[in-house]
């Protein structure tokens, strides 16, 4: 069974089931948050912008760096953990910006999303662009370069997310939205200091053996056997790999959200499986989704740092 995006010309965010219509009330469990404990609408009725990533310590810094790239009053550093009642998720806001962490890998990051798809559909809130940043592995790419990605695809390089329900397998489309990927290409040309493309993610279930790594604790493959699929991705559109793009396409697409995933290459996996670079070096390439996307949030809120334009006036 295939199933097709939801986007509404409404501008809200959309859910898919009836169910919820009965509830009394929605807990968000893993958020910790809920309809009758928390006053949605007003703490997040006026978002307009939700950037998720793995790590809550990166997800938090780049609430920090919104903070002062958007000018707002206050301290950067005393941004507060929404969910700091959870450990699953870490959550801040920076003025409309809402930066949330999800975990690695499609189970993390769906239980995350449903629950902060619902959260946005409580709130009423409309417009909303929503932004996967994170790390990935490239090909063919030199390290540091940034992806945007067109088409998320699975490993068998089809741009499709399968999930078993009830025993039946659902096939979601991983369309993700073209416009908003050039529009974030446009911002790029701006930053000139590291190469942005756009191009494919293959997502994996797996870091080693789904990646076709040979340095996991199995491997049951030749390196002349990784090399010709790796080679094959690449034809195929790949530019990068990474563990959570088909299933944020897929929800993200049903739900009516605009969305969007721009990954770092950590390095060249045409060259190699391990990460080898500085920790310092890491960290700067884990920042450069970080500017890109500032400087595509300051673009859309009419904003300029001073002295420098990051992106093209509309």
């Amino acid at each position: 069974m295939t199933e097709t995006t939801g986007y509404s010309g409404s501008g809200l965010v959309l859910v898919k089931n009836p169910h919820l219509d009965l509830l009394e009330e929605d807990v968000l469990y893993h958020l910790d948050l809920g309809t009758k404990t928390h006053n949605l609408p007003a703490m997040f009725g006026d978002i307009k912008f939700v950037c998720v990533g793995g790590s809550p310590n990166r997800m938090r810094a780049f609430a920090q760096f919104m903070h002062r790239e958007l000018g707002l009053a206050g301290d950067a550093e005393d941004v507060a953990d929404i969910c700091a009642g959870s450990d699953r998720y870490a959550m801040y806001r920076a003025g409309p910006v809402l930066s949330i962490s999800h975990g690695m890998g499609i189970p993390s990051i769906s239980i995350m999303l449903h629950e902060l798809i619902k959260l946005l559909h409580h709130a009423k809130c409309r417009d909303v662009t929503i932004i996967r940043i994170g790390t990935s592995g490239g090909l063919g790419i030199e390290a540091g370069s940034v992806v945007i990605t067109d088409t998320a695809v699975d490993s068998s390089f089809q741009p499709r997310f399968e999930q078993v329900v009830l025993g039946d397998v659902v096939v979601r489309s991983t369309e993700l939205d073209k416009e908003l990927a050039e529009e974030l290409l446009a911002c790029s040309r701006e930053i000139p200091d590291f190469p942005t493309l756009i191009g494919h993610t293959m997502c994996t279930y797996d870091f080693y053996e789904g990646q076709g790594r040979l340095d996991g604790a199995l491997c049951s493959f030749s390196s002349e056997k990784k090399l010709a699929y790796l080679r094959r991705a690449y034809d195929a559109g790949v530019r990068n790999i990474e563990m959570e793009s088909t299933a944020f396409a897929a929800l993200c697409g049903m739900c009516g959200l605009k969305a969007a995933v721009v990954c770092v290459a950590l390095l060249d996996r045409l060259q190699g499986d391990q990460i080898r670079a500085p920790h310092e070096v890491l960290w700067e390439f884990q920042r450069r989704p970080q500017r890109l996307i500032a400087a595509f949030i300051r673009k859309r809120l009419g904003l300029r740092p001073a002295g420098r334009a990051l992106c093209p006036t509309d």
